[in-house]
This record gives structure tokens, sequence and C-alpha cells, in this order.
């Protein structure tokens, strides 16, 4: 079973700390994906796993063996890099064997092994060229292949698809998540894109200033998020936020805010209840806000239409709520044009509200 446990991982250069105790379980054959935004040390915790980077602290084991003190090179572990790292002299089947060339692996087994690989990435035709003869999308699926000869049990991809224009990112992305099912190998994929990291993870885990947020299911992360910066990090648009206070009316608790008071369905109250007349971040995500059509609904609240923003399937409104920007998501069959007045509701249950001074999420 290849499950990468980390333990308390620390990496720390000079009095800069990279990674600060993290502590992970990546189960055997599952797709997990590292994400965050620059800096918050995803990509240094890849590299501690591939032994690239000396652990300050904690430990790495894979199948219970202890990785530390191991060179990269035995630890069953192949990484694909941002750049490709290809050599440019090499040809593709060169590029390729060259890890197993090293390791005097024999020339029947790396042609064996190249082939295979070239077949499953659709390079059979183009092993005989150079990395600058190939488009970025080609010379990615090289830097796979070189990882899929070496059979390891454990993949790390490192912003992969970053170099690539946004179709191609789209059609790798599918391929690389077909690859993962075909090999069966335990794969830790970093991005800092959010959309990657939701449509390819089989769980997620939440990054910032060295330590983790929060790890789950993509749904689980975009509906229950921890606290306030995975709630706005993950979702697009973002969530929208305001600052609010509890209140109480007629024994029905609301988040009251500049411009908006919305009712708490009774089932959430309890969480509530204890912050009753203090503030309070309200948060709602801009497809959770409704058109209402009924004139003044309950929990509704008026706003101006500043821009109209048709992204083909939906359209993006870009609202004032009493001098407040926020944003909704809506049908692409709205008629809906600037300088409207609309109100608009939250759907029932999917109102958010977190601690002020934490961040954490209360509701």
């Amino acid at each position: 079973m290849a499950d990468v446990v980390l333990e308390s991982l620390t990496k720390k250069y000079g009095e800069v700390t990279a990674v600060k105790e993290v502590d992970l379980t990546i189960h055997d054959q599952e797709f997990t994906v590292l994400l965050g935004p620059s800096g918050c040390g995803k990509t240094t915790t890849l590299r501690c796993i591939a032994g690239l980077e000396e652990v300050t602290g904690g430990n790495i084991y894979m199948e219970g063996r202890r990785l530390n003190d191991v060179l990269p090179r035995d630890r069953d572990i192949a990484m694909v890099f941002q750049n490709y790292a290809l050599y440019p002299h090499m040809t593709v089947y060169k590029n390729m064997a060259f890890g197993l060339k090293l390791r005097r692996v024999p020339k029947e087994q790396i042609d064996e092994r190249v082939n295979r690989a070239a077949g499953i990435l659709g390079l059979g035709e183009l092993l005989h060229r150079r990395p600058r003869e190939l488009s970025g999308g080609q010379r990615q699926r090289v830097a796979v292949g070189r990882a899929i000869v070496r059979n390891p049990r454990v993949f790390l991809f490192d912003e992969p698809l970053s170099n690539l224009d946004a179709k191609l990112r789209v059609q790798t992305r599918v391929e690389l998540l077909k690859l993962h099912k075909q090999l069966n190998a335990t794969s830790i994929y970093v991005t800092h894109d959010q959309i990657e990291a939701m449509t390819m993870g089989d769980r997620i885990v939440i990054m910032l200033d060295a330590t983790i947020q929060q790890v789950g299911s993509p749904m689980d992360v975009y509906q229950k998020p921890a606290n306030q910066f995975v709630a706005g990090f993950i979702g697009s648009p973002a969530m929208n936020f305001a600052p609010a206070r509890v209140s109480a009316d007629n024994g029905k608790l609301f988040i009251e805010g500049k411009g908006f008071k919305i009712g708490v369905l009774q089932e959430n109250a309890s969480e509530l209840g204890s912050y009753r007349g203090q503030e309070v971040t309200f948060g709602i995500r801009p497809e959770d806000l409704r058109i209402e059509t009924n004139g003044g609904a309950d929990n509704s609240f008026e706003a101006v239409v500043d821009i109209v923003q048709p992204v083909g399937s939906d359209i993006f409104l870009d609202l004032n709520v009493s001098g407040d920007p926020i944003t909704a998501r809506v049908e692409a069959n709205r008629k809906v044009r600037g300088g409207d007045r609309l109100r608009f509701s939250p759907l029932p249950g999917r109102v958010h509200a977190f601690d002020t001074t934490s961040g954490k999420t209360i509701l």
C-alpha cells in the first residue's frame, strides 16, 4: 500500500518557516491536491516528499518506511516539474530513457517501458523529435512519460499545467486523470488553481502560511469551509463577505448588516446563539443569490446593478448594496441591464458566518 504519511513535517530556511508541523496521510491510489496561494508551502512540501529538500523536523513515511534519510533515487517516487526539465539536445526517446540508463536497466526493458509509456501518452510518432520541435502540451506529456517509465509507487506533480494555454490545460487535465486511473498509483499534485483542484482531486489539502487550513473532498471544502480564508479561496467568483451583527427578533436570530437582514434557519440557531449581539463576518456565494420576482420577500435586500458580465452559461452581476459591492451569479437567460434596481435573497441554508477575530466558520 503506497500510503504517504507526513508527521509534523517542518522545513525552515534560516529563520523562515516554509512548512510548519504538517500532519497528513495520502492514501494508496488517491489523487491528492495541495492547493494554496504562492508561498504557502505546497511546493516545499512536495519537494520534501521527493527528497529534494532536507527536512528540518518531523517524519515522512511511505508504506511504513521512514524516508527522511533515503536518497531521492531510492524513494520509488517520480516527479513532474512545472518547466518540463527536458534535455534540449536529446530526442523524446532519450529523454524518457535517460533515468533508466543511469540505473543500468537492460536495453530491452528500456525499449519496452518507453514504448509502453509513449503508447499511453500518444507520443509514438514523436520519439525521434527534440523538445524544440514539440508544442507545450507535447513537452508536458514527455515529462510525464519520463516519470511513467520508472514505474514509481508515487507520482508528484508540481504545477504541471501552468505553462499551457487555457484550452490545452483542460484537455491535459482529463488526460492526467485517465492516466492516474490506468496506473493505479498514488498521485500528489500541487497547484494554485482552485478549478484544477476541484475537478481533479479525490481530496484537497488547502494551505496558507506554511500550515494546512483544511483537508477534504472538493465538495466538502466548497460547502463546509473551515474558515474564511478557505471560503474565499474556493469558488469562482469568490464568496461575498460583509461585516454584520447577530441580532434577535421575536425569538428568531438574524445576521444584519448594511442594507440586509437575513434570517437564520432554526436548525442553525444554536451555532449562532453565543454570538447574539456580536459582530461577525457574513458570507454568501454569488451562485447562492437569486433574483426575487415577487417583491419584498423575507430575507431579501435591494441592490443596484453596476456591471453585467455575460460568460456564456451564466451572467456575473456586480452589484451595489447600500454602497458596498457584492457579486451575484444568475442564469444566462436573465434580462438584466446596468442601473437596474433588483431584490435578491440567499438560498435557504446557504448563508455563512465567520468569527471576526479567528476567521473560523460559525455557520
